[in-house]
């Protein structure tokens, strides 16, 4: 959709915008840089030592299963433990 270079706060509006409803994100920090009250959006964190398929892969039980149930705003973290 052409948003590689958009920052965080512009990404969830324009998400938004699309009717977007979940973000599947690496970025385990913005749930702390982003007020979700303004940016009502459910986010998806997988928790993996990487972002690579082979780190992913097992998460993906789990990430499916998150996706397959309303999330709430703001950030769920997916996780093997």
């Amino acid at each position: 959709m052409g948003w590689q270079s958009k920052k965080n706060g512009e990404l969830l509006k324009l998400m938004l915008a699309e009717s977007f409803e979940v973000l599947v994100t690496f970025d385990k920090n913005l749930r702390h840089q982003q007020n979700f009250a303004k940016y009502p959006i459910a986010v998806l964190v997988p928790n993996a030592w990487g972002n690579s398929m082979q780190f992913l892969e097992p998460l993906l039980p789990q990430i499916h299963n998150a996706l397959s149930k309303p999330l709430p705003t703001g950030a769920t973290i997916v996780s093997l433990i």
